[in-house]
């Protein structure tokens, strides 16, 4: 069922924020050395969080999914009005460009950053999972709504093509396509932006989005089963917290609720948990997916 793979995909988002937090800034020999194998959410990590705890990954993404379920549809000022909350609820981290972007919404209202060359981080791609399931049916819908909301914060074309690829592969995720149409998916990024290949992985996971786009891919597409996948990925070490996240949410969305290891979802921040399946369902419900609403106009805020 759609909407169980949706909740599947921020829970997964959730969890591999949390289990990747305890080993952002590690580097893989630092990671086996104190913990040969990170495996469970056990807090930590450079911020000291308590088991179970998220960070902005999470938390920017719950600001868009509020968003949408409050306003009853796509409202980017309202998006831009929740990071701008969030950031001023003086959060356990932010990321310098999405403060960057925060920070002069909040001076002179702009919702797009101009072109800069330093915006190919992450920031973007780790909270464009709401947007993909609210777009869920509509590709242009996708297409339109992702690069409004990574333009809030990161202008930047690697950015862009990684959220618009990410997304499209949540769609697939959800419609129950299978390993090679996803791979399809992946080969079309590369085609347009041959930086983003995987095939020679090299172990790289910073907070470049080319370098955390490969981490996703490569686990994502060498495993078998959500928890090898995000075990992979956050033994890299490096921006673990983000990569984690959005490897979460694919696998999340790939392999299902039956699928998310019971020791994690146990582990999480209760609250959290609650609410990223709730939320899920709700974007789930505001789609133009075939077969659970027909296309609507999309609301107020539209720009």
């Amino acid at each position: 069922m759609v909407t169980d793979r949706a909740r599947a995909a921020f829970l997964g988002l959730a969890l591999g924020d949390a289990l990747g937090a305890t080993t952002e800034f590690m580097t893989p020999g630092e990671i086996r050395n104190q913990y040969k194998v990170h495996r469970q959410i056990i807090g930590g990590g450079w911020l000291n969080l308590k088991p179970g705890r998220v960070t902005d990954d999470t938390e920017m993404s719950l600001c868009v999914a509020r968003a949408i379920v409050d306003r009853g549809g796509w409202d980017l000022p309202a998006i831009a009005d929740n990071f701008l909350a969030w950031m001023k609820s003086k959060p356990i981290d932010i990321g310098s460009t999405c403060r960057k972007g925060i920070r002069d919404y909040l001076l002179s209202g702009n919702l797009e950053q101009p072109y800069s060359d330093n915006d190919a981080g992450n920031g973007a791609l780790m909270r464009l999972l709401p947007t993909a399931l609210y777009t869920l049916g509509d590709a242009a819908l996708l297409r339109r709504c992702a690069i409004e909301q990574a333009h809030l914060t990161h202008h930047h074309p690697l950015s862009d093509a990684a959220c618009l690829a990410f997304g499209k592969m949540i769609h697939a995720a959800l419609s129950g396509a299978d390993r090679f149409a996803l791979h399809a998916i992946a080969r079309d990024l590369i085609a347009a932006y041959p930086k983003f290949h995987f095939n020679d992985y090299r172990g790289h996971a910073g907070g470049y989005v080319v370098e955390t786009m490969q981490t996703v891919l490569h686990y994502f597409f060498t495993t078998d089963s959500f928890e090898n996948c995000l075990i992979g990925i956050v033994n890299q070490g490096g921006d673990a917290d983000t990569t984690g996240a959005i490897g979460g949410a694919l696998a999340g969305a790939f392999y299902g609720m039956e699928q998310l290891p019971r020791a994690w979802t146990k582990k999480l921040d209760p609250a959290v948990s609650v609410e990223v399946q709730r939320l899920a369902g709700e974007l789930i419900r505001l789609s133009p997916s075939p077969g659970l609403r027909p296309p609507s106009p999309i609301g107020r805020g539209d720009s």
